[in-house]
Formats: structure tokens, C-alpha cells, sequence
């Protein structure tokens, strides 16, 4: 059975850092495509990030990108979102999902990110 956890998530005042974390079992990290989503009350989901295991090409959304790093350790199949310069719009529930195919169907449980000004 397939299950990702997310850990790392926290209170953090602007321009800080937190380093979020997503375990894997039952899967291959290598063999993915790993993301990262972030939902912030009353808003839709969206897209963060995203890592290939193989080849390593990496994306990013706009919002974030030159502050957070995504990254995985194949030996611990364990994915990492290292975010820095952290902004109150930041604020958010963070959830760690992978794919084969299209579509992400396998996601962590989420971890609360809170920002403050």
C-alpha cells in the first residue's frame, strides 16, 4: 500500500525557512514524478512544485520560484520542499502527492505552514 507523510510544516515568521519533508512507502520514489500542493483557506489547491526522479527536471510556479527548492534522497524515498524567504501568503495546508501518469493519485494527509507578518 502506497502512503506518503508529510512532516516538517510550522509557525514561522516572514523571511524565515522550513524545510518540509514526505516519506514514502510502498513505492519507488525513483520511478515518480513527486509534487508539491498547497491549499490556503478558502482558496483552490495549487501547484507548487514538482521533481522527475529520473533526469531530475524540477518546476516550479511562479509564486514560488528562486525561494523554494524542491529535492528528493532516493536512498531515504523521502522528496523535501526547502522553502526560504517565507511570505504570509505562503500560509497554507502543504501536501506532498505523486504520479506515474497524468494525474497525481497518491497524497500525503498535509502539513499546516503559517506564515506571520
Amino acid at each position: 500500500q502506497v502512503q506518503l507523510v508529510e512532516s516538517g510544516g510550522g509557525l514561522v515568521q516572514a523571511g524565515g525557512s522550513l524545510r518540509l519533508s514526505c516519506a514514502a512507502s510502498g513505492l519507488t520514489f525513483s520511478t515518480y514524478v513527486m509534487g508539491w500542493f498547497r491549499q490556503a483557506p478558502g482558496k483552490e489547491r495549487e501547484f507548487v512544485a514538482s521533481i522527475r526522479w529520473s533526469g531530475g527536471s524540477t518546476y516550479y510556479s511562479d509564486s514560488v520560484k528562486g525561494r523554494f527548492a524542491i529535492s528528493g534522497d532516493n536512498a531515504k524515498n523521502t522528496g523535501y520542499l526547502q522553502m526560504n524567504s517565507l511570505k504570509p501568503e505562503d500560509t497554507a495546508v502543504y501536501y506532498c502527492a505523486v504520479r506515474k501518469g497524468v494525474k497525481y493519485d497518491c497524497w500525503g494527509q498535509g502539513t499546516q505552514v503559517t506564515v506571520s507578518s
